[in-house]
């Protein structure tokens, strides 16, 4: 007998990530390296937890076994209990044959066995590519203040980036008269944060509806939210506003990790309230070498550094070589770089070696035509040789040899 849960949760966790390129090459976006220490899934699972939410469906589908491996029995999130905790959830055959989830609402759709276990009152569905610190405790609160079947989380964006949302109008006391989907020309800011609480009965009345329709394209924004609108259902607008960045492509994620070292962020990760729990090997502490020189730089344990490190982000194990110069960078876990060689605005992956004296990217500043610049990328695991120059927006996933110098 499983134990009735009042809300259970269903993270949205196996996209492609086709926009980071290289990086989900053999990686699920959620289990991306995020801030020296992270990776994306550990914000809303970690969410959840101060929450108070116990039960949580991981549910992957693209290259899941690095985000299964690391999600394990949930125990760095507390969520490791032998009935309720973390469930990963990928699609599997079924008596009509096999399918993959076919869209967000789909991907729900098949889980309704799990959900059912648990009895909910209440379903949370979130999306596992955001990073944002937030308790869904005061939007279920104000879910049931409403009396509503579904609550969506919006948060305030401005005009002129309005028309890459999706958009939500609401009347006077925040219900939803009308879904707009990435407007010309909006009508109001409201941009949905894909984040939903529903009534478990409505929501799965309108999941098996929205299967049983040939013709939908089986998504919670295109056909199960204006279907529920449309049927004169009570749909309201949570407003939320604190830090929220979608990460899901190279500059967002960029972006992202550079506001850790922005003063005046407002992402805090260093306290302990709704704090943001990880999995982390257990590695020594970081060595700073003599010569060596850092500003405003995050360096994350079983780092070395010997070189020059400015506005960038170390995750655990990297090596910065001397004479070698970092900057507005972010190395992932068990990155070298060599001595000489200079890195500036990349993202470089795991395990992989920039040679000595080798360029990696560039300033915008030294770029002759604005458009040929953008954050360079290198793949995982791959070898730049030595003195090779990496232009900017460039992405690389296989070896570059060395060139004489």
């Amino acid at each position: 007998m499983y134990p009735k849960q009042n809300t259970v949760a269903m993270i949205l966790a196996g996209g492609q990530g086709s926009r980071l390129g290289v990086l989900t090459r053999k990686i699920a976006k959620p289990a991306v390296p995020f801030g020296g220490k992270y990776r994306i899934i550990d914000f809303p699972l970690s969410n959840c937890v101060n929450s108070g939410i116990e039960t949580v469906g991981v549910l992957t589908q693209y290259q899941p076994l690095e985000l299964n491996e690391y999600i394990g029995n949930g125990q760095p999130w507390d969520l490791d209990g032998m009935l309720d905790g973390v469930h990963c959830l990928s699609p599997y055959q079924q008596v009509n044959g096999a399918f993959w989830y076919s869209g967000t609402a789909n991907a729900i759709y098949q889980n309704i066995n799990f959900i059912d276990r648990y009895s909910p009152e209440y379903v949370v569905i979130l999306s596992g590519d955001h990073i944002y610190k937030m308790d869904y405790s005061n939007m279920i609160a104000e879910h049931q203040k409403n009396k509503a079947d579904c609550t969506i989380a919006v948060i305030d964006v401005p005009l002129e980036e309005a028309s890459r949302f999706g958009i939500l109008n609401t009347n006077p006391d925040g219900s939803i008269y009308e879904f707009e989907e990435k407007p010309a020309h909006p009508k109001s800011t409201n941009a949905s944060m894909g984040i939903y609480v529903f009534n478990w009965d409505k929501l799965k009345k309108y999941l098996e509806e929205d299967a049983a329709d040939e013709k939908s394209s089986n998504d919670f924004g295109k056909d199960v939210l204006p279907t529920m609108l449309n049927a004169g259902e009570r749909l309201f607008a949570y407003n939320f506003s604190g830090y929220w960045k979608d990460v899901g492509t190279i500059e967002s994620l960029w972006e992202a990790n550079m506001d850790l070292l922005d003063p005046h962020t407002t992402l805090d990760l260093s306290g302990e309230k709704n704090k943001i729990y990880s999995k982390n090997p257990i590695m020594p502490p970081h060595h700073i070498g003599e010569n060596a020189k850092t500003q405003n730089s995050l360096i994350s344990d079983g780092c070395n550094v010997n070189g020059s490190l400015e506005f960038s982000i170390l995750f655990a194990g990297v090596t910065v070589g001397k004479g070698a110069v970092v900057t507005d960078s972010i190395l992932m876990p068990g990155v070298v770089v060599e001595e000489g060689a200079r890195v500036q605005y990349a993202i470089v992956a795991e395990n992989s070696v920039i040679g000595k004296n080798a360029v990696i990217g560039q300033r915008p500043e030294d770029t002759q035509c604005k458009d040929d610049w953008g954050i360079t990328v290198i793949g995982d695991n791959v070898k730049i040789g030595d003195n090779v120059v990496v232009p900017p927006k460039s992405m690389i996933d296989t070896d570059v040899q060395e060139v004489e110098g």
